[in-house]
């Protein structure tokens, strides 16, 4: 449906692609043996590698105060991932999906680093929607022998998968890619924040899971961090 979405032909949409790929699969194998809330945290420690990839591969300079975010955040993912964590329905292998969620922050910094590599030095024609495109095709491909034989499909299993492809990913893309134009970046990052801030809310209602105050503790330490680097950088931006 967007036109800029179609132009996946050059090697580097395709390099990019991959790592959204790795998030997507890492995301979603952690979310089945951990509990949501722990992945979700997990994943938002992508600034902290992203801190570390922008001086190698954009040439943008690691501020001091900087730092700071980078101390908090790992401490946070250090009690995310050596906290005490008990099994559960919905967290089978805790230890093993703690490790995807931190990869999935790994591949979601190297993806922000390739959108931003692309934006800077990349053509007019290599458009984000693009790379999401490829790398959902990507993570086609990687899932597709883990899904087979498919043996059967009843109509709720149709329901959720188009739910997800054409809501929460592609609807979710759209609104952000075409609401950035309009805000600044310290709003739009504090706003998606809401996601990580809300995830145990839901799941706590929805699937009952119960988190640890070592989980808690961890999660509140680096979405303060994130929050509180993004306001203080966009201070100092806007003076």
């Amino acid at each position: 449906m967007l036109p800029e979405a179609r132009r996946i032909r050059r090697p580097r949409i395709f390099a990019v692609g991959l790592a959204y790929a790795a998030t997507l699969v890492l995301f979603v194998l952690a979310t089945k043996l951990t509990t949501s809330a722990q992945a979700i945290f997990l994943q938002s420690t992508a600034p902290l590698y992203l801190l570390f990839l922008a001086p190698l591969v954009l040439r943008e300079r690691l501020e001091r105060s900087q730092l700071v975010m980078v101390a908090v955040v790992a401490a946070g993912a250090v009690l995310l991932l050596f906290g005490q964590q008990s099994m559960a329905a919905t967290a089978p292998d805790p230890v093993r999906g703690n490790w995807f969620g931190l990869l999935s922050g790994v591949s979601w910094a190297l993806t922000m680093t390739g959108f931003r590599w692309l934006g800077k030095y990349g053509g007019e024609h290599e458009s984000p929607a693009a790379v999401v495109v490829a790398g959902n095709l990507i993570a086609f491909a990687l899932c597709l022998p883990m899904a087979l034989p498919v043996l059967h499909v009843a109509p709720a299993d149709v329901g959720v998968i188009l739910y997800l492809g054409v809501v929460q990913i592609g609807l979710a893309y759209w609104a952000l890619t075409h609401s950035i134009r309009h805000v600044a970046a310290v709003e739009a990052t504090t706003l998606l924040l809401l996601e990580p801030v809300l995830n145990p809310v839901w799941t706590w209602l929805l699937q009952g899971e119960r988190l640890s105050a070592t989980t808690l503790c961890g999660g509140a330490l680096i979405l303060t961090a994130i929050s509180g680097s993004t306001v203080y950088q966009g201070r100092r931006s806007s003076k």
